[in-house]
């Protein structure tokens, strides 16, 4: 459970600046390496950019798209005046709509991101509480863990299910947190239309970035 003072200071934080940067679909267009980064990964359709939304305050922060796979490159949000970090939307993977082309540019895009990138602090991995933890999340995972960068896992859209159907999924989730090196042991739950786990998210947010 976040600490209540930390709680309060990430909703005034996000109460604040929070800007769109820029867009890089290419590691030449990346922003200076001088704030934090906190990176935020998932299947098309996981409910990224509604979470975004959520977290941020904001409804149309990142854009929501009927059409998953929309986001094609690392797009860059600002927190804080002056800046205090930066949020990362990465391009949404598992889409299988997406041409092979397309697929493994975005795949060398992030793998090249996630193991160059000093100033990434976190990963947050969604799921989809209504699937659980799928073989295309597994295979993000393994490339985060092989990256040496640290990682929660975030469950989506949970008021979308029954609460045990719920429990089950946490579980599961949990034990699959435990296979993996580099994940964090506490599982998220979070709803982005209710507002479920939204302030305990942007608090552990916040505590990443800081993390020295």
């Amino acid at each position: 459970m976040a600490e209540p003072d930390l709680v309060e200071q990430a909703r005034r934080l996000f109460a604040g600046r929070v800007e769109f940067l820029r867009s890089a679909p290419a590691l030449s267009f990346l922003p200076d390496p001088d704030a934090p980064e906190l990176a935020f990964a998932g299947r098309s359709n996981v409910g990224k950019s509604s979470l975004l939304n959520a977290l941020t305050g904001r409804k149309s922060i990142a854009r929501t798209s009927v059409t998953p796979g929309r986001t094609q490159e690392l797009n860059f949000f600002e927190v804080g005046e002056p800046t205090l970090l930066r949020l990362v939307d990465m391009p949404g993977y598992g889409y299988a709509k997406a041409p092979l082309k397309v697929v493994e540019a975005w795949k060398r895009l992030v793998r090249d991101y996630l193991r160059g990138r000093v100033v990434l602090k976190r990963t947050l991995v969604l799921i989809d509480s209504r699937h659980g933890v799928k073989d295309v999340d597994r295979e993000m995972m393994k490339m985060l863990d092989e990256s040496a960068v640290g990682y929660r896992l975030v469950l989506t859209k949970a008021d979308k299910i029954k609460a045990s159907e719920l429990d089950k999924v946490i579980a599961e989730t949990q034990i699959e947190a435990r296979k993996h090196p580099a994940a964090f042991p506490v599982v998220h739950v979070t709803s982005s239309e209710k507002g479920m786990g939204i302030a305990e998210l942007r608090a552990a947010v916040l505590e990443d970035a800081l993390i020295s």
